[in-house]
């Protein structure tokens, strides 16, 4: 039977990995995730902050693309940082699939995803929870605990390596969490980072259903399950994107949490 597990009995008693906590830093600065501009922008609302360039905004900010620039030799469209408006502030919950092991493209995709999801450089207060799912599930990070990329990425790889994977656990889990969002924080959204090939619990589209607003960034690096992974998104009332690498998160979470 499924359980939430607590951190102090499920993480490996190890040191954080420098090299991976260097490798979340690199990719926070090339792949974060700016917050895709609120629909009220149109009518005044929300001030003007710096956004990777999302085929809207002509309003570039010089100085911060050629900050950018000078890191990136070949730029990509989104190293091009422009003006837009933010809006109110979100509670997002990111639910990973840590079944079998984490290494590789996989360490990657979910270093972009953390990454992208855990900055607020808008100002706009999104706050982000973390939960981690194989056959069990454990809160990683709270909507109270702020932490960063690094810390958050360490925690994913402290976990030891796991088989089994019950999509629906890791969703109640999660849908849990996301419950205790502020009342100011009108769009609660949840994303679930996994290959989408369940093959342990109840049937997890049970759970979507409960969800006003459920992503899923589709892992096709290796065996997945396209047609579970956008049931899963249609009956949370999201969408889905499919990432191969970790440059495909940022685009794809573009995607998902626009408007």
């Amino acid at each position: 039977m499924a359980r939430a597990r607590g951190l102090a009995e499920l993480l490996e008693d190890r040191p954080p990995d420098r090299e991976v906590t260097a490798m979340a830093r690199r990719i926070a600065r090339r792949l974060a995730l700016r917050r895709p501009r609120d629909p009220r922008a149109s009518r005044g609302r929300g001030a003007p902050s710096p956004q990777p360039y999302r085929y809207r905004s002509d309003d570039i900010d010089l100085d911060r693309t050629l900050e950018v620039l000078t890191e990136r030799p070949v730029p990509e469209d989104t190293d091009i940082v422009v003006r837009e408006r933010t809006g109110s502030p979100r509670a997002i919950t990111l639910i990973v699939d840590v079944s079998g092991s984490m290494r590789g493209e996989k360490v990657r995709i979910a270093a972009a995803t953390v990454a992208a999801l855990s900055g607020d450089p808008g100002g706009a207060g999104d706050r982000l929870a973390l939960v981690a799912f194989w056959s069990d599930a454990a809160v990683l990070s709270t909507l109270d605990e702020p932490a960063t990329p690094g810390v958050l990425l360490d925690r994913l790889l402290r976990i030891p390596a796991r088989g089994l994977t019950d999509v629906g656990f890791g969703l109640s889990v999660a849908h849990t969490e996301l419950a205790r969002a502020r009342a100011r924080e009108r769009r609660r959204v949840a994303v679930l980072l996994s290959d989408a090939v369940h093959n342990a619990g109840p049937d997890p589209r049970t759970v979507a259903r409960r969800f006003g607003e459920l992503h899923v960034l589709l892992e096709t690096d290796g065996e997945h399950d396209a047609v579970l992974g956008r049931e899963i998104a249609r009956l949370g009332g999201g969408r889905m994107a499919a990432v191969r690498t970790h440059r495909d998160v940022a685009p794809g979470l573009n995607r998902l949490l626009r408007g």
